[in-house]
């Protein structure tokens, strides 16, 4: 018997492009295999790689690959596989999202894969790259007809999980790999559905005993906490709610006025009215989840000092910001604004809303750095390499970046990139993540609250800290 999935999306897309949705990226990790894979610890595990070595320069990483291993049809997936699928994340046509092309070549471009036997796969990169795995988790191995007209009607990895049927947008039904390196898994048969209303997928959890909803709000988590037969799993969407800044010209050059706006805001008090209270609010520019963040309280509301860095900046008698605003992603992106206009009012801010429709041509807008003096943006990925590397060193001045520059900040993300050891990079990161607490870099706010609804009580199953469901390490519910 198969359990069920309720999701609000259901859709494969090229495994290699680059996405931050949770509920995809669930159905990716159960389809296809990585070379390691990111555990509920947050670091990274095992997976097509048993094991792995780093060079001391930072730049050349050796990979041994598990012997034996077949993709879903039989073919075998040996080191010459996984160098196809490296090279191809590599291409300018692979890892584009929301019109930012070659997200990954940007990592890996320069970078030569090499065959050594059929268990050893070697990769040296033209720059030095500690983070690399950051870029890794999303490799997964393809067979080389991933490129055929058809293959993403019906994929073929190396997972967990064989896709019997997929249609897209609304259902996919999957079944256990019996040959998959990580052993048999609890639940034999997953069907797949595309359920858009949380309601809905709050009704079905209460209603079956072999149901797992996901991306569930407080009221749905209320719901379940109040019955008898399911259970809620609350996790953090490490996807920071932020307002990009426009560092490069206008009143935010100033970084007093960085400074300001980020004293003029109550977090908790936009959560409890735009999320419902689903939410927690940011200590910085990434969630305590990341590696190097922070488990500390959010800064608070100091009006008294925002309007103190307003009068230093010239604008003691109040000033009018232009803020760009998207319709959807995130949902509450009205809402929100509305809500910040009327904090930031109490210190002499006012602000004037352009709204787009079309969030493709926004995140457009962003990249091509044409923003107002703010733009509402989601903060993505689960990397803080790869954030500080895209959106805030000017030096790179990548696809989100908006102008920004802090010479400290750099500084710590070069010793970052060639720092080998783990407990090393972190405290670089926390040294960053302070320095960017004196001077930010955006307006950050908060982070989504987000539940998993499971049928039955599974008190010894915990969600990954990035909030993505491993379908794998589901407990038996039939």
């Amino acid at each position: 018997m198969a359990i069920t999935i309720l999701q609000a999306r259901v859709s494969l897309p090229d495994p290699q492009d680059c996405t931050d949705n949770a509920d995809t990226l669930a159905l990716l990790g159960a389809v296809f295999d990585a070379l390691i894979t990111r555990g509920v610890d947050g670091r990274y595990h095992p997976s097509i790689a048993e094991s792995w070595t780093l060079s001391e320069d930072a730049r050349s990483w050796r990979f041994k690959i598990r012997p034996n291993l077949k993709f879903h049809d039989g073919a075998p997936l040996d080191a010459e596989a996984m160098r196809f699928s490296i090279e191809r994340m590599k291409r300018p046509d692979v890892g584009a999202t929301l019109g930012a092309p070659a997200v990954w070549g940007q990592y890996l471009g320069d970078a030569r894969i090499e065959v050594e036997d059929a268990e050893t796969l070697c990769i040296t990169t033209g720059e030095p790259i500690a983070d690399l795995l950051d870029v890794l988790v999303s490799g997964y191995a393809l067979p080389r007809g991933v490129d055929d007209p058809g293959f993403m009607d019906a994929p073929i990895g190396s997972g967990a999980y064989r896709v019997d049927r997929l249609h897209q947008g609304e259902r996919l039904e999957l079944s256990a790999n019996p040959d998959w390196w990580g052993g048999p898994v609890a639940n034999a048969r997953i069907i797949c559905k595309q359920e858009t209303g949380a309601k809905a997928r709050l009704d079905a959890v209460l209603t079956s005993s072999q149901t797992v909803a996901s991306r569930l709000g407080p009221r749905e988590a209320e719901r379940i906490e109040q019955s008898n037969g399911a259970t809620a799993f609350r996790h953090i969407d490490p996807t920071a709610i932020i307002y990009l800044l426009n560092a490069a010209e206008g009143p935010f050059r100033d970084p007093r006025m960085r400074r300001a706006i980020n004293l003029a805001v109550d977090r908790q008090g936009l959560i409890e009215r735009v999320l419902d209270g689903g939410g927690n609010a940011l200590p910085g520019f990434i969630s305590p989840a990341h590696f190097g963040g922070s488990n500390a309280a959010a800064p608070v509301a100091d009006l008294a000092a925002a309007r103190r860095l307003l009068k230093e900046a010239g604008h003691a008698d109040g000033l009018t910001l232009t803020v760009d605003c998207p319709t959807r992603l995130p949902d509450e992106a009205e809402a929100l604004t509305a809500a910040l206009a009327e904090q930031l009012a109490s210190v002499g801010i006012t602000i004037k809303v352009r709204l787009v429709t079309d969030r493709t041509a926004y995140a457009e807008q962003v990249r091509d750095k044409a923003i107002h003096d703010m733009c509402l943006f989601d903060s993505s990925p689960m990397s803080t390499f790869r954030v500080l590397h895209e959106k805030i060193d000017s030096r790179v001045a990548g696809s989100w970046w908006q102008g920004y520059r802090n010479p400290v900040i750099e500084a710590l993300l070069d010793q970052a990139r060639r720092c080998t050891d783990w407990d090393a990079r972190e405290q670089l990161y926390r040294d960053s993540y302070a320095a960017l607490g004196e001077d930010p870099a955006w307006l950050t706010l908060y982070n989504h609250a987000r539940w998993i609804g499971m049928s039955g009580t599974h008190p010894e199953w915990r969600p990954r800290p990035d909030g993505i469901l491993d379908l794998a390490a589901l407990p038996p519910l039939d």
